[in-house]
């Protein structure tokens, strides 16, 4: 629990004249979110509470921030900026934090890149991120990983919550509500300003309440087990290396509509030409052509600028600059030999679901009857069905299961695809019957 003041008290204390709404408080019934909270409107929530800090970035402030971080109490409240539709890089441009004796401190982490001093006198504490699996990539590049943390957004799902958002939460269970204007800004600019600042400075100022309030509807609903391992596998996915994809070129939106092997050569020279010219930019990929434009040029194979240039999606003029670089693409994947086009990609797990009632109408079966005991077991728990079972591991299970089947068996299968126990527990009693061949 943090040591910090309940700020639902300062949502009273804002109200003035003959109010006399009660002050808001954590909800009790999770079915209910998407509503105001009980008995109150919410607060505008404009500032923080000791003002907006300025961003760190020199050795000797932020020398002063791990001293005030190492006397502060409590769980630690962090976010982090990235600049995700504007940088080829997914690093982090601004890292916030907070906790109870230290206040807020907003990291410029270009200047200080490295941030392992402050990971070292916060390693002991509680870390509370909003949709960690998005920050912690981004946080473990500059020295911070936690030990132990609460994801609010996880755990709002887990205990039945419809939205998810820090806005919506905030607003349903604390009575606040938050202006996200700057969520999709280019963080990467410099200076930064102030109301960005402010923006990113309230990201963690009820961070804390929230992840009071949630633990406590956790602890109301029997759930809040379940959450410790959905935050414990986060952590231990965390301090894994990112997966690096063999053929990343493959993650074309839209590349699906691209038929023969040549024209995929074309969809992969073209994917790496942006990409190199990307990476020395520091600029995302779609800025400099997007999906649709290389899937246009795969499709039609232009061979001279004229043409080219016709094409969705090369019409900008950072584009037509380009030309030549494109078109010298093409051509080496025209001038390529058979045996060096792209082969046939290489499927680690099932196939489509769509295919399964032509390739095994049986593991088609299966599947169906997985489904329905994953929605229903869900249903019963107010529980998202993807956050009671990955829906990958359902289909791989079904699609080729033990041989014998056994709730032992069964189990085995479910802990090598890195269900958590208490999934485990709720799925075991059905999945044997939907996965028995006489079913």
């Amino acid at each position: 629990m943090t040591d910090e003041p309940p700020l639902r008290r300062r949502a009273a204390a804002s109200r003035t004249g003959n109010d006399t709404q009660h002050p808001p408080s954590a909800r009790s019934e999770p079915s209910d979110a998407g509503t105001e909270p009980v008995g109150s409107q919410s607060v505008p929530l404009t500032e923080p509470r000791e003002g907006t800090p300025e961003p760190v970035a020199d050795p000797e402030q932020f020398a002063e921030v791990v001293a005030r971080f190492a006397g502060g109490t409590g769980p630690v409240a962090l976010d982090a900026e990235r600049a995700s539709g504007y940088r080829y890089s997914q690093r982090a441009y601004l890292v916030q934090l907070r906790r109870a004796g230290a206040g807020t401190a907003l990291i410029d982490p270009l200047p200080l890149p490295d941030l392992s001093a402050l990971d070292a006198v916060i390693a002991d504490a509680e870390w509370v991120l909003h949709a960690a699996n998005q920050d912690l990539p981004c946080l473990a590049e500059l020295g911070l990983r936690p030990r132990r943390l609460f994801d609010t957004e996880l755990a709002a799902r887990l205990a039945g919550f419809e939205r998810v958002g820090l806005a919506a939460l905030t607003e349903q269970l604390l009575g606040f509500s938050l202006e996200k204007h700057h969520s999709a800004a280019d963080w990467s600019s410099r200076p930064l300003p102030e109301s960005w600042l402010t923006y990113a400075a309230l990201d963690v100022e009820l961070l804390t309440d929230l992840r009071d309030a949630l633990d406590a509807e956790l602890a109301r609903q029997g759930k809040s087990e379940w959450a410790a391992q959905e935050f414990a596998a986060l952590v231990l996915n965390g301090a894994r290396p990112p997966r690096v994809r063999a053929e990343p070129w493959r993650r074309t939106s839209g590349i699906h509509r691209v038929r023969g092997a040549r024209a995929q050569a074309r969809v992969r020279a073209l994917w790496y030409a942006r990409d190199q010219i990307a990476a020395r930019r520091d600029t995302a990929p779609g800025r400099v052509l997007p999906d649709s434009a290389i899937v246009a040029a795969a499709e039609l194979d232009p061979k001279d600028e004229k043409t080219l240039l016709t094409l969705p999606g090369f019409g900008g003029r950072s584009v037509r600059r380009l030309a030549r670089t494109w078109l010298a693409a093409l051509d080496e994947a025209r001038q390529l030999p058979d045996d060096a086009l792209p082969a046939a990609p290489t499927v680690d797990g099932p196939p489509p679901p769509h295919r399964w009632a032509e390739r095994d109408p049986a593991a088609a079966a299966r599947l169906a009857r997985c489904r329905e005991v994953v929605l229903r077991v869900a249903s019963e728990h107010n529980l998202p069905p993807e956050n009671l079972i990955s829906p990958d591991i359902i289909r791989r299970i079904a699609w080729q299961p033990p041989e014998e089947i056994t709730e032992a068996t069964v189990a085995d299968a479910l802990r090598d695809h890195h269900a958590r126990e208490w999934q485990i527990a709720l799925l075991l009693p059905h999945l044997p019957t939907a996965l028995s061949p006489t079913t």
